[in-house]
Parts: structure tokens; sequence; C-alpha cells
């Protein structure tokens, strides 16, 4: 009897240890778009309240081609997600500190929504693992380089690694996003969304840490660039009223 009470627990653990963990990628629906009803979810239902206390608009390129890229944003408030959501109608994998899967009420989502999640200092083998998974499958991932909210006065805080990396190995595009300000409750902000484009120079090439910091410096440059240009048309337009 004994005997056959061990055998059975060493099923029941057996069972237990090859349990397959959910996938990480999303679903392709009959469109072949990749698609998470956890995003779609928060698109339809939770955006409209944000963008009517914390109304966007978009210049540049509003929506974003299907399949793999990289989204690469500055980052200044918890809501920053919602800006990209409208952008497509495919899910979007977000990098995130662990931490975040403890927020109140946004925490279910977040995990839901197929979040890769990293250490606190931001660097993490099997999230970086999980994130090129997603690209070469055809999923979208979303980052933001900075790697902690931006509460300086600076537009940007310096980048660290990881967007190259996934970019060029994955070798798919980025799609560059400037917030051009911190939200404010019910004032408009800006969210200039620049052409997607591929740092192919250097797919191939092993990456050492001084080639991936200077794909990293190309990224911020690109956004430098988006938000000046922005900042320039705003003063344009202000000077002509006056």
């Amino acid at each position: 009897m004994k005997d056959d009470m061990k055998t059975e627990n060493t099923k029941i653990e057996q069972k237990k240890k090859t349990k397959k963990k959910p996938s990480i990628l999303f679903k392709v629906n009959k469109k072949g778009l990749h698609v998470s009803s956890c995003i779609s979810f928060l698109r339809t239902c939770i955006l409209p309240f944000v963008r009517l206390c914390y109304p966007f608009r978009y210049f540049g390129n509003k929506k974003v081609k299907d399949g793999a890229c990289v989204y690469v944003s500055n980052h200044y408030k918890m809501i920053d997600p919602m800006y990209i959501l409208p952008t497509t109608k495919e899910g979007i994998h977000f990098i995130a500190k662990n931490d975040s899967k403890k927020f109140p009420i946004l925490g279910p989502f977040i995990t839901g929504a197929k979040t890769i999640y990293v250490g606190r200092d931001g660097t993490d083998a099997r999230a970086i693992m999980d994130a090129l998974k997603c690209l070469k499958s055809g999923d979208k991932v979303a980052i933001y380089p900075e790697g902690t909210r931006n509460k300086s006065d600076q537009p940007f805080l310096p980048f660290k690694s990881g967007s190259a990396l996934l970019a060029i190995r994955a070798q798919v595009p980025i799609v560059p996003m400037v917030v051009y300000q911190k939200a404010r409750f019910f004032r408009r902000n800006d969210i200039i969304i620049g052409d997607p484009f591929e740092l192919s120079e250097y797919y191939g090439k092993k990456m050492t840490e001084e080639l991936l910091k200077e794909a990293d410096g190309k990224i911020l440059a690109v956004m430098e660039e988006l938000r000046q240009k922005h900042k320039q048309i705003l003063e344009e337009k202000k000077g002509k009223k006056n």
C-alpha cells in the first residue's frame, strides 16, 4: 500500500515538473495579426479614460506596420505605455521591472499582457532571450531604455543597453517614439513617432560593449533630433500667433 502511494506521489510530482508554462508568444489570428486579448481590452476600455484625463496627439507615423519591431521611447509616467497602444492593432510585449507586477489594480493587466520582466538594474539574460523569441516569432516589443521614469529637467536620461541589442540580433526595425513632456491632468501632450529604421550596419557583427554603446547612441540621436524638430515647429507656430 505504501509503495502504491509512493508511486502515485512520484507520478504527481513528475506531472508538475513536466507541466508546460504558458507561452509568452501572442496568438496569431486569421488575418495573420499577432494579437493579445489583454492589450485589446486596455486599448478599448481603459485607453479612452486615460485619453480623457491625459489628452495627447500624434505627430509623424501614427500607424506602425504589422509584424515585428522594437518600439523605443523615453519614459516620464506610468501611463506612457498607453501612447503606444493606438499605433497598432497587434499585441505589444512591454519590457518592465519586476516591481511592476505588484502595482495595485494595474499589476494583473501588466502580467496578462505578457510583459517581459527584468531585474531592478534593468538587465536580465532571461528577459533578453524572451524578447528575442517574441521578435523572431513576429511579435512587437516595447522598451524604455532609460530604465526608469525621468524625474529630471532633462528631456532624456542616459540610455542603458538593450534596445539596440534586440533590434540587431532579431534584425527588425526600430520605431522611435518621443513623449514631448510629462503628462499633466487635462493638458494635451504631444507624441512624436519617427520613421522606422534598422541598424543593419551591425547585422552579423560580434557586438562588443563598445559597438552596443555606439548603436544605442544612434537611437538616442534619432530621438533627440525628433524632439528638437518638434520643438522648433511649436516655437514657430507660437511666434506666428504673437
